[in-house]
């Protein structure tokens, strides 16, 4: 996380919600002394003892190895980012950044059982087909039988609970209104200038 205060965000909705946005994250964690590193879409699980992030890997993954015996992981969201020129500002004597907004999470992963799989899979289906509507939603009643079992074995599900949750929404707040303008002309439609925007 950015270490200036003015760009640190902690309120847990907010933080959820942008994760839900942007749900590919990447892992990282260190579950035998070597750092590794993985790619993965997450469902938001709102459990009595707090969020969760469930996740699969293929069973090929160095990490996904180290998840029957669990390990503690933090996966990072970066829901958009930009360059920002020093030309762009009002004030002078500037030099280049880069604004971001990003998710981090951190606790325990535990394995999922083969149900707790099932269960992943279809509220991941579903949870990114609802982005593709009026499509209508690709279910896994549309596959052979017996295929969508043997395609599960080549993976692995997992949950990882939640016990930090911060995040950087870094939009030039720490520079005056005539250079933050200056920034959001030149990006025009960027993601990140609709944010310094208040879009």
């Amino acid at each position: 996380m950015h270490p200036q205060p003015a760009f640190r965000e902690v309120e847990v909705e907010p933080l959820l919600a942008c994760l839900a946005e942007n749900p590919f994250v990447t892992l990282a964690a260190a579950p035998h002394g070597r750092l590794l590193v993985a790619h993965a879409p997450v469902v938001i699980r709102r459990l009595e003892k707090g969020p969760a992030l469930d996740f699969h890997l293929s069973r090929g993954n160095a990490l996904a190895a180290a998840i029957a015996e669990g390990f503690r992981a933090v996966a990072v969201s970066l829901a958009a980012d930009a360059y920002v020129s020093p030309d762009w500002y009002a004030s002078a004597d500037q030099v280049p950044t880069w604004n971001y907004i990003s998710v981090e999470a951190e606790g325990p992963v535990a394995a999922l059982d083969e149900a707790g799989l099932v269960t992943l899979l279809d509220d991941l289906a579903a949870q990114e087909e609802a982005r593709l509507a009026p499509k209508p939603p690709w279910t896994r009643a549309k596959m052979s039988p017996g295929r969508f079992e043997a395609m599960t074995r080549a993976i692995v599900g997992a949950r990882m609970s939640v016990e930090r949750l911060e995040g950087t929404t870094k939009l030039s707040q720490n520079k005056d209104a005539a250079d933050r303008a200056g920034v959001i002309a030149a990006l025009g439609d960027h993601p990140i200038a609709r944010r310094m925007r208040g879009e």
